[in-house]
């Protein structure tokens, strides 16, 4: 009893400990005072509805939106199809896949601002545009990998091959039989893609700046003016990662169940 009874204690702990700040940021979200005593002395609404009539965070937020989500667009545009092509048509190459997801994680977030910096201002490509492009990459690994899985788990040449033997042509095979199949696992790789890039905030912050205010450099210049509309921010961040959370959940299941029919 002791030798499970200690293991559980530890958990206990290291999940309160990792636990108690968060609800600690998000009640102070909600804290009219928290001074003097252990518990907020009132709960308001009053930092949520300041945070939402700020028009530069609504504007930090759209732009945090369109940067991740368009990075997520661009790389199921382009990386999508061939990983595709090299998973189910040349596998030989697909070392070479595997090694560009080794030097994506090589990259620390300095060093890879420095450089977008030096390669690409002399150049006078707007620095966003090298920051969406660096983002592109970044998320490859993710992309990649749930790619894979979802076409190695539905054994997706086999069935093209079989979709075709009954008369599919290579389109319809493609859109009415494999995607359909592999859609749960495309879109939690989005998801997952979409949470990494909108808390992202070394490189933004490096490269860009204020010039491209999103909702990290907005949270970062809150901590210095006002605690509570900061901790707004973070427990509006929090909601939203918890939705994404959810729906890769259910994404997840979904993709399971595919698997097992």
């Amino acid at each position: 009893m002791k030798k499970k009874g200690i293991p559980d204690l530890f958990l206990f702990f290291l999940v309160l400990y990792l636990v108690l700040p968060i609800i600690a940021t998000a009640l102070y979200a909600f804290a009219t005072k928290w001074n003097s005593t252990v518990f907020p002395e009132g709960l308001t609404f009053k930092w949520l509805k300041v945070l939402f009539q700020d028009a530069d965070f609504i504007q930090a937020f759209g732009r945090s939106v369109l940067l991740s989500g368009g990075a997520v667009l661009l790389a199921f545009l382009f990386i999508v199809p061939a990983i595709f092509v090299v998973v189910l048509y040349f596998p030989k190459y697909e070392k070479w896949m595997q090694t560009i997801v080794v030097l994506v994680y090589a990259f620390p977030g300095v060093i890879l601002a420095v450089g977008l910096i030096r390669t690409y201002s002399q150049f006078g490509v707007p620095m966003i545009l090298a920051v969406l492009g660096a983002y592109v990459i970044s998320i490859f690994p993710y992309i990649y990998q749930g790619t894979r899985n979802s076409l190695r788990n539905i054994n997706a040449k086999q069935l093209l091959d079989a979709a075709e033997l009954l008369g599919a042509s290579k389109l319809q095979a493609f859109s009415k039989v494999l995607l359909p199949a592999v859609y749960p696992g495309l879109f939690v790789g989005a998801l997952l893609s979409f949470s990494i890039l909108f808390g992202e905030f070394v490189l933004i912050n490096l490269v860009v700046g204020s010039r491209f205010e999103t909702v990290q450099i907005y949270l970062m210049e809150k901590l210095s003016t006002s605690g509570h509309v900061a901790s707004a921010v973070v427990f509006v961040y929090l909601v939203l990662m918890g939705i994404l959370t959810l729906a890769i959940s259910i994404l997840t299941k979904q993709s399971k169940g595919l698997v097992k029919s």
